[in-house]
């Protein structure tokens, strides 16, 4: 994902009938957020000036009701300390929380939100309220970290992955206890990237699974509606992360070649991470 849309978003809305403050994403006149920014905003990002246009990102959910954001950090301010908030979750009300409630306390993190509720919940109220809690602090000037025990906590694939983009558009870390994805994960880190892309290419494996079953519906006479939600840079994007995700392959061992699994791609890179960092602290 890129970061135009914080750049865009870090001046007030010109447009009169807008005037979205910064933070914010562009609204239309009906109250709903526009799925590109008015052309008298983004054209002050000197970069984007002579852009045709810039929609605005999933994260911010165009077409859903506008509601003002937390106004971000001044740029290039410093980080005015640092809050760590931990969240907690059980699939079922049989399940218990208290072993993720120890591993938060033992970490020392005494802010903690907890839930009981499947991931195949659409909506899980106590993350929300800690997304939004994060954004809130960060938008304040401190650091913000959610901790997690682990990453299957947050959710999978997709849910997993759209949670930690709009988490970096908050300019919030992550850390995880325990787990393929142990350790903290910066906004502007790999994990952060790759976790985007896997979004991008499940949305696009999910699109064309729809699509075939669209095909098929169609062949047996019945009709399917819809407008298209994609674009050519679109797809040709999703095909290059698709084309990428292909190459990874082993090379030894019983799974000579397989494509390693998500988890050994993020431990993977999780372990590129942690020697570059002490290469830079030597």
């Amino acid at each position: 994902m890129s970061d135009d849309f914080k750049r865009v978003e870090s001046r007030d809305c010109p447009m009169s009938s807008c005037a979205a403050p910064a933070g914010s994403p562009c609204r239309t006149g009906k109250g709903k957020v526009a799925i590109q920014y008015h052309t008298a905003r983004f054209r002050l990002v000197p970069h984007l000036a002579k852009a045709l246009s810039v929609p605005t990102p999933a994260v911010r959910k165009p077409g859903s009701a506008w509601t003002e954001l937390p106004r971000p950090v001044s740029a290039g301010a410093e980080p005015v300390g640092h809050v760590r908030i931990g969240y907690a979750r059980a699939s079922t009300a049989r399940q218990f929380l208290d072993a993720q409630l120890d591993s938060l306390a033992a970490a020392g993190v005494t802010r903690i939100f907890s839930e009981k509720i499947s991931t195949r919940a659409t909506k899980r109220p106590e993350l929300e309220t800690v997304v939004q809690l994060a954004g809130e602090i960060r938008s304040s000037g401190a650091a913000v970290t959610l901790v997690v025990h682990e990453h299957k906590r947050l959710g999978r694939g997709i849910e997993l992955a759209m949670l930690a983009e709009e988490l970096k558009a908050s300019d919030v870390g992550l850390e995880f206890l325990t787990g393929e994805l142990k350790g903290s994960h910066d906004p502007s880190g790999i994990v952060f990237t790759v976790l985007a892309a896997m979004s991008g290419m499940e949305r696009e494996y999910i699109r064309d699974r729809t699509l075939e079953g669209h095909e098929s519906a169609r062949k047996r006479g019945k009709t399917i509606g819809g407008a298209g939600v994609t674009d050519p840079d679109m797809l040709s994007m999703a095909l290059d992360l698709r084309d990428i995700a292909k190459r990874l392959v082993i090379t030894t061992g019983t799974k000579k070649g397989q494509h390693p699994s998500s988890a050994t791609v993020m431990r993977m890179l999780r372990e590129h991470d942690e020697k570059a960092a002490t290469t830079a602290s030597v």
